[in-house]
C-alpha cells in the first residue's frame, strides 16, 4: 500500500488580508477567502495580535481516531502575540472551500503555546498573506482512521 501521495500545486495570486480588532478572525478569513473567489490556497503568513483563543492540542499518550476524549481543549484570554497561522483551504465534499488552521501564540512570560485553532478575536491588529493555488483533484474530507477532516488527493482513490 502506497504511503505518500502528492500532487503539484503552482501559486497564483498572493492576497492581504487585515482584519480589524475586536473582530473574530477564522470566521472573517473564510469569508475574505469565498469574497475573493479562492477554493485551493496556502497561508504565506500571519502577524498580530489575539485575544479569546480557542484552540486544541492532542493528548499526551492518545491513540487514533482523535476524538474529543483524546484533544485537550484551551481557551486562552490574552492578549497573546501572534507568531504564526500555518493552514491551508481546500474544497470539502460540496465544494466549500474549509480551513484548516494552527495557531502559535505567545504569552506576555515568552511561554509559545498553540494547536488546532477553532476561533480568535483579534486584539490590536491581524494581517494575513495568503495564495491562491492552481491545483486540480484535491478535496478535504473526514478521516475515520485518523479521526479528523484532511486532504484526499484524488490518485489515493485508483
Amino acid at each position: 500500500m502506497k504511503s505518500v501521495w502528492y500532487k503539484e500545486a503552482k501559486l497564483l495570486r498572493t492576497f492581504i488580508i487585515k482584519i480589524q480588532q475586536g473582530e473574530e478572525l477564522v470566521g472573517n478569513l473564510a469569508a475574505a477567502v469565498k469574497e475573493i473567489g479562492i477554493d485551493h490556497a496556502v497561508i504565506v503568513s500571519a502577524v498580530g495580535s489575539v485575544t479569546d483563543v480557542k484552540f486544541r492540542g492532542i493528548k499526551a499518550g492518545a491513540k487514533l481516531p482523535i476524538t474529543v476524549p483524546r484533544m485537550t481543549v484551551h481557551t486562552v484570554e490574552g492578549p497573546l502575540e501572534l507568531l504564526g497561522l500555518n493552514g491551508n483551504f481546500f474544497p470539502d465534499a460540496s465544494g466549500k472551500p474549509d480551513c484548516h488552521l494552527h495557531i502559535q501564540m505567545s504569552k506576555s512570560s515568552g511561554e509559545v503555546i498553540g494547536g488546532h485553532l477553532f476561533s480568535a478575536t483579534v486584539f490590536a491588529s491581524c494581517e494575513i498573506m495568503i495564495s491562491e493555488l492552481h491545483t486540480e483533484g484535491i478535496e478535504r474530507h473526514y478521516s475515520k482512521t485518523g479521526g479528523t477532516a484532511t486532504i484526499f488527493i484524488e490518485e489515493e482513490h485508483e
